[in-house]
């Protein structure tokens, strides 16, 4: 037999294996749960059925001689094959084709009278005539061939044992969790958590390795084995290096750690710093009074001496790149000095995170920004206040729409509203020249001040809450005398909270991500906010994952943390946005 063929018969076979195992695991489980409404003769006879069936069906697929493709690692454990064609669009409609004239010869069989089997007869003719013309164009071309791509997922012996074990257990909680729907409605429960739960893990995963990634090392960015969700930290050792020590010292301001050059005519010492990272490499002078020698990490590392097992640390890394390692244990080697090749020596490591990575990302930022404050800082300025004139301009534009009576009112909402048709980039050189006019580039201006003149969507959100409201609540209050402005202020607005709640929310949430604003706007480091800040970190310092990961979790923080503290008025502004009414 062909070995494509074979394959794909025994494919179908163990497909339809599982599938019948899985079907006779349901009625047993439905029978010993004693589902109300079953029919035991048919229980039993399809147990039969499926049991034999799948029996049959695995063991012939199983007999079958399935070679895979040529380019499939083989594996030493279980593989459930996978199929794939590789074939040319008309193959593929034709096999279209085929699959309706199959569906519509089923619906023949079961249909109710003369007049539906007609008509299923004559699609289905249809069909055959697509697919006899499909067939003429795969025919036509020479060149055109149907492979069959031979694969499959490999399983261990013990991890396919207990997947199938576990599949099983999940039918039969589910199962049984059915059982209980007709009376306290458990099952309902149980299925909706469990497809939050679910949704929760899938969509949490990103942001979980965001999180993990920034803890980790750069020898944990890659592995041959996968991801790697459990991060290690190199074990180190203070150490006092004689010959080239570490001292800290201030420059300009700032403590930093640097390490000596040479010594000048004038009894100073020329330093080299090496933290922060933004400042490696300047150099500067300083008196001996006033330097502190701080203790270097020095890395703990395993290797051999003359075949006995050694632990030390790397007191000094070689001009001719050997690594010098000063053992520590056995103790009758203790205090000796020994020179490895890096392949020789290997490193020794605990489970932990790496919390210098957020420290050293801020390292790296420019000495102007104060390790990110600036950038934060303007970020606040931004958000702060585009969330106040959004929320009030939007607030106030909608009350008057919506209650206020004055010429050519619906005319001006429709314009307010086809604004949204405009696209971003249509208005974007008008812009820009308009504040260049004003000399605000390079500024926060632009940035926040077209939040006091609304946008369109939120003016039509508050507008459909403030519609809402009883007249009768209005009229009250100008019958105490409220004027339209403390009408507004005293009496309508608080009934809108959950509304505002979500323009708040989500123009902080655009405020803090712009980034084609300041990209635009803004040039100098002292003006930046955290998401152009973001940008130059990754094109900076993109080679290195754990720092990258560091800044954006940083960046991001602040989000959540909103977020969470007013997601109750969120999702319940979304619920009762006015479109389907309280």
């Amino acid at each position: 037999m062909n070995p494509e063929i074979a394959y794909v018969v025994g494919t179908l076979l163990t497909w339809i294996g599982w599938i019948l195992v899985l079907r006779f695991v349901v009625l047993a489980g439905q029978t010993l749960a004693k589902i109300s409404g079953l029919d035991p003769k048919k229980t039993q006879t399809g147990l039969l059925l499926s049991g034999v069936g799948a029996g049959v069906s695995l063991i012939l697929g199983a007999l079958i001689p399935m070679k895979i493709g040529p380019n499939v690692v083989p594996s030493t454990g279980v593989r459930f094959p996978l199929i794939w064609f590789a074939m040319p669009w008309s193959a593929w409609l034709g096999a279209l084709s085929a699959f309706f004239i199959f569906v519509r010869v089923s619906q023949t069989v079961l249909a109710i009278n003369d007049a539906e089997r007609g008509e299923r007869l004559k699609s289905a003719g249809g069909w055959a005539l697509a697919l006899v013309v499909f067939i003429l164009l795969y025919r036509l071309d020479a060149a055109n061939k149907i492979v069959v791509l031979r694969g499959g997922v490999p399983f261990q012996l013990g991890t396919a044992v207990g997947t199938v074990i576990l599949l099983i257990a999940a039918t039969l909680a589910m199962i049984w969790a059915g059982r209980a729907a007709t009376t306290r409605g458990y099952a309902k429960a149980v299925v909706t958590q469990a497809a939050l739960v679910t949704g929760s893990i899938l969509f949490g995963l990103p942001f979980a390795f965001l999180v993990i990634t920034s803890f980790k090392e750069d020898r944990d960015m890659s592995s041959p084995s996968g991801i790697v969700w459990v991060p290690h930290v190199q074990d180190t050792v203070p150490f006092f290096d004689k010959t080239d020590p570490m001292y800290e010292a201030n420059y300009q301001g700032q403590k930093v750690q640097a390490t000596v050059i040479r010594k000048t005519e004038n009894g100073q010492l020329q330093l080299d710093i090496q933290k922060p990272m933004s400042i490696r490499g300047t150099t500067f002078d300083a008196s001996p009074s006033d330097l502190k020698e701080v203790a270097k990490d020095a890395p703990v590392v395993s290797g051999v001496v003359n075949g006995t097992a050694i632990v030390g640390y790397v007191d000094k890394e070689l001009d001719s790149g050997l690594r010098q390692v000063h053992i520590t244990s056995p103790s009758s080697l203790a205090g000796q000095e020994h020179n490895f090749e890096p392949a020789q020596v290997q490193p020794i490591r605990h489970v932990g995170l790496k919390w210098q990575n957020y420290p050293d990302a801020l390292g790296f930022l420019p000495p102007e920004t104060k390790n990110g404050l600036v950038y934060l800082q303007n970020t606040l300025i931004i958000v702060i206040l585009s969330v106040i004139g959004t929320c009030m301009s939007c607030a106030i534009v909608s009350y008057a729409f919506s209650r206020m009576k004055f010429p050519a009112k619906d005319f001006l909402f429709t314009v307010v509203l086809s604004t949204m048709m405009l696209p971003g980039a249509v208005t974007l050189m008008p812009q820009f020249l308009i504040f260049r006019n004003f000399g605000w580039i390079d500024t926060l201006l632009p940035l926040w001040v077209p939040a006091f003149f609304g946008s369109a969507f939120n003016i039509f959100l508050l507008r459909q809450f403030f519609m809402q409201i009883p007249m009768e609540l209005e009229d009250a209050a100008k019958i105490d005398g409220c004027t339209y402005i403390r009408t507004f202020w005293r009496i309508m607005l608080p009934q809108i909270k959950p509304a505002l709640a979500v323009v708040a929310v989500t123009t902080f949430v655009g405020a803090w991500n712009n980034f084609m604003g300041p990209l635009i706007y803004i040039s100098s480091p002292e003006h930046m906010p955290l998401s152009y800040a973001l940008q130059l970190f990754q094109s900076d310092r993109g080679s290195e994952p754990g720092l990258l990961m560091a800044f954006a979790t940083l960046c991001m923080l602040p989000v959540l943390a909103v977020f969470f503290f007013a997601q109750r008025y969120f999702i319940e502004g979304v619920t009762l946005s006015g479109l389907g009414g309280r």
